[in-house]
């Protein structure tokens, strides 16, 4: 009797991020897909194998970014255009939304994809790199190596996905794994001219503010004095140079400090709120699963087994 795990199907038009992601291009090669799994905040995973004696695969402005580590094989598989540079274990590619490629696929592979959004990329500079998100993309990247990235791609393809406590676990390490990324592998859009957004010293001027009131109500008039602007254009011009508007910026960052106080505290539920800027507990758990997936308490007993 076969007793082998069933391999998962997916959708044409489930795949990340449309018909024409890289993972539909994979899916409809002759690559085997393992596993995938959505992993929430616009995020998903995959662990591929091939064995193929020669095939082209071809990438065309898929509409993601996709971070590629080897984990077995690759050796004899190059890229178009760069003749003699081969895959191995470890080796990583990351591949922006625009990118076209074509690669010569030789022999055994196995390998994992991060997919994720440009968008989810870029918002963190303002944030971790105090940068204009517009100006920043995914660097076109083959075959670089990076012990700390592949180490936590490896910890991705051997977690479990297939339960809340694993997959917030996945999810975690996969917004490391971006982090890390943008710090190396983020560069300047080359021919951008940005304009409408705001200034460095305003962006830096509001986001301390919205950190060190986080915990009390926030209002559009606030931001617009802080901003020495009208609410009409502080709120345009927030959402081109955050990527979000005001409200959904900051409801983004009491979520994100939710997550760090419950990771990395003992506090009752109600004064997490209370730092927060949630109402009360109840408040907090509504918010929390909806934007996390599961209850805090849940959350925090995952974290506390990591």
């Amino acid at each position: 009797m076969n007793t082998s795990p069933p391999v998962p199907v997916i959708d044409a038009t489930e795949t990340p991020f449309g018909i024409q992601s890289v993972c539909h291009t994979l899916g409809t090669s002759n690559a085997n897909l393992d596993r995938f799994a959505w992993l929430g905040d616009g995020l998903a995973i995959a662990v591929w194998t091939r064995d193929t004696e020669v095939a082209e695969t071809v990438y065309e402005r898929p509409g993601h970014h996709t971070l590629s580590c080897y984990l077995d094989g690759g050796y004899r598989t190059e890229r178009q255009k760069m003749p003699g540079r081969y895959g191995a274990p470890s080796r990583l590619c990351a591949l922006p939304g625009d990118h076209e490629s074509r690669w010569w696929v030789r022999g055994h592979m196995h390998f994992m994809h991060l997919y994720f959004l440009p968008e989810h990329f870029t918002q963190r500079a303002v944030q971790e790199l105090d940068r204009e998100p517009r100006e920043l993309t995914l660097a076109d990247r083959t075959y670089f190596e990076d012990a700390r990235i592949a180490g936590l791609c490896q910890s991705l393809a051997n977690e479990h996905w297939d339960d809340a406590d694993g997959l917030l676990r996945t999810n975690e390490t996969a917004h490391e794994v971006l982090s890390l990324l943008l710090q190396a592998q983020g560069v300047r859009r080359s021919g951008v001219a940005l304009k409408g957004g705001l200034s460095v010293g305003t962006r830096r001027r509001l986001r301390d503010y919205i950190e060190s009131h986080l915990a009390e109500p926030l209002t559009l008039g606030e931001l617009a004095s802080v901003a020495a602007l009208s609410e009409f254009h502080l709120a345009r011009m927030f959402r081109t140079s955050f990527g979000l508007p005001p409200a959904a910026w900051i409801a983004q960052q009491r979520l994100e400090r939710a997550r760090t106080l419950l990771r990395t505290t003992a506090l009752p539920l109600a004064q997490v709120a209370g730092l927060c800027g949630y109402a009360n507990a109840s408040h907090l758990s509504h918010r929390f699963r909806e934007g996390v997936g599961v209850s805090p308490g849940a959350y925090r007993q995952a974290m506390s087994a990591v």
